[in-house]
């Protein structure tokens, strides 16, 4: 089946949609994404395959799909990696975790982690200790570090806000501009559900926050105070 579904997979494939995709995804001499090949393929499509394939694919499977040079391949397989553990037992969804972090090396650009980081590692980490967050976020790996800033989608999501805020609080000073996206956005997430709470960190990590942080934290907030915050 996983020949079946590469096959699927390239007869999709725009050759000018890829050129447009790379070049969106920073694949040049010297940026974030490097080297990555794109074939084209849009993710309602990827998504539409793996409502069709995610059954009879196995983990040996997503391993090479992982594996491969072809962005839209990782992606795929990590689309079909998030439905299985979402239709898993635990004994199932901790093997998936397991399979997950041995991969992040393959899971390196911002869609990759965005799309599966919260879903599986997240979700999984709702009831239990968190410190592999905090492992992820000392590792000095850029997509590494956004796995554990995005993970904490899921603790938002259920009221849970406080390890947002103290990784928010490790990344105030992180170099690039994709962590303070990152931060940025998953503190949005919190004001949307408690603007006080949110108000609370930008008080006393407003003069230290990174501007693209900051705007896309209050993004969501009224003109007035957004302006309010920007001028301080």
């Amino acid at each position: 089946m996983l020949a079946k579904l590469k096959q699927a997979l390239l007869n999709l494939a725009k050759p000018e949609r890829a050129i447009q995709t790379a070049r969106f995804f920073k694949t040049g001499e010297g940026q974030y994404g490097e080297g990555d090949i794109f074939i084209g393929i849009t993710n309602p499509e990827v998504r539409t395959l793996v409502k069709e394939f995610w059954k009879v694919i196995t983990l040996a499977d997503i391993q090479i799909l992982l594996d491969d040079k072809i962005h839209e391949f990782r992606f795929t397989g990590l689309m079909i990696l998030v439905e299985q553990f979402q239709k898993a037992d635990e004994e199932k969804r901790t093997a998936i975790v397991e399979f997950y972090l041995n991969n992040l090396p393959q899971i390196n650009n911002w869609d990759l982690v965005d799309c599966s980081c919260y879903k599986i590692l997240g979700e999984y980490l709702l009831n239990k200790d968190r410190q592999v967050l905090y492992q992820l976020a000392e590792s000095k790996h850029l997509w590494s570090e956004r796995i554990a800033v995005v993970s904490t989608m899921a603790f938002i999501r259920k009221g849970q806000f406080l390890d947002c805020f103290k990784l928010s609080v490790l990344f105030l000073t992180h170099p690039h501009d994709l962590m303070h996206k990152a931060c940025g956005w998953m503190l949005r997430e919190i004001g949307k559900r408690d603007e006080l709470a949110l108000e609370e960190f930008l008080e006393e990590n407003l003069t230290k926050m990174p501007r693209t942080m900051l705007r896309y934290a209050i993004e969501k907030m009224d003109e007035k105070k957004r302006l309010s915050y920007l001028k301080r």
